[in-house]
Formats: structure tokens, sequence, C-alpha cells
């Protein structure tokens, strides 16, 4: 029997490094999303001219949003915060859309400058602490594994890996 690709299995494509880091970048949009019981409707690592991957919200709000814009800042900065958490450094360059879109939230926002900044560094600890919370961190690096197969990953099974861990850790 020879190694070749039958008729029905797809050629593998192996993870890159940059596939990974990407993984947990989209993992965090989408698990703090979750967190913050906003749901999510997929979640990619296939990039494209914009982006090297995608974390999709659907429209809906599932919960009550004391704060919309802190909200849609804290979703934005939890990619930064679990792609920084998985390689021991944050890459702005690489979440420079996420950074430009979380700057002009924070611009409708009155304020100097150096609050804003303030605001901006707390608003990322807030992200990292949900990262951080029983369960979560285990969704991402589930979410991550998922991703890495698949590629694209359904927003059912990421609300449900997520679920799971964090039941789970509740135990």
């Amino acid at each position: 029997m020879t190694e070749e690709n039958t008729v029905d299995e797809a050629p593998r494509h192996e993870p890159t490094p940059g596939d990974v880091t990407t993984a947990y970048h989209e993992a965090g949009h989408a698990v703090v999303a979750l967190s913050l019981q906003r749901p999510v409707e997929r979640v990619s690592i296939e990039p494209n001219q914009i982006r090297l991957g995608h974390c999709k919200l659907s429209k809906g709000v599932h919960g009550p949003l004391k704060d919309s814009v802190e909200t849609e800042i804290l979703i934005l900065l939890g990619g930064p915060g679990a792609e920084a958490r998985h390689t021991g450094d944050y890459d702005w360059d690489a979440g420079s859309e996420d950074m430009r879109t979380v700057r002009k939230l924070l611009g409708m926002r009155p304020g100097s400058d150096r609050q804003l900044k303030r605001t901006e560094r707390r608003l990322l600890d807030k992200a990292e602490y949900l990262l951080d919370q029983p369960g979560v961190w285990t969704s991402v690096e589930r979410i991550v594994a998922e991703l890495l197969r698949s590629r694209t990953v359904s927003g059912r099974a990421v609300r449900h890996i997520f679920e799971q861990a964090v039941r789970h850790a509740r135990k």
C-alpha cells in the first residue's frame, strides 16, 4: 500500500508558525466575544488580500451590553492578547487593523491622548483577564487545534468548545 492520497482525502496542509500565531489571534477574538455573550458566526485562518484570518461575529447580541463600544474594543484586543500569551510578545504590526479600530473607537470618547492611552492599556488588561478565566484559555487552545486541522470553524463548534471548556473548569 502506498502513502499517496486517496480520492476521498484532500492533501493535508502542514501548519506554518504563522498559521499557529494567526490561529491564537483569531481564537482570542472568538473566546473574548463569547465571554462577553457576543455570538460568533465563524473563525478562519484562511488568508485573503486584507488579513491573515478572520473571526466573524453574528449580528445578534445574546445578553445585556453595558457598554457596546467597550465590548467591541475588548473583542478586538482579545486577538493580540491571546497571540501575545502564545508568543510572549505583542506584534502590533500584525494586529495593526485591530489597533486602528480600537483607537478609532476610543477616539469617540472624550479625553486627552494620555487618558485614551491609559484607557487602551486598562482595556488590554481586561481582555487578558478574560482570557485568564477558568476554562477560557483551554478553549483558546482547543479552538486553535481545530483551526489548524480545519482552517475554518463554525460559530456553533466554537461555542461548543468554549462552553465545554468553561463548564469543565468550573467542576
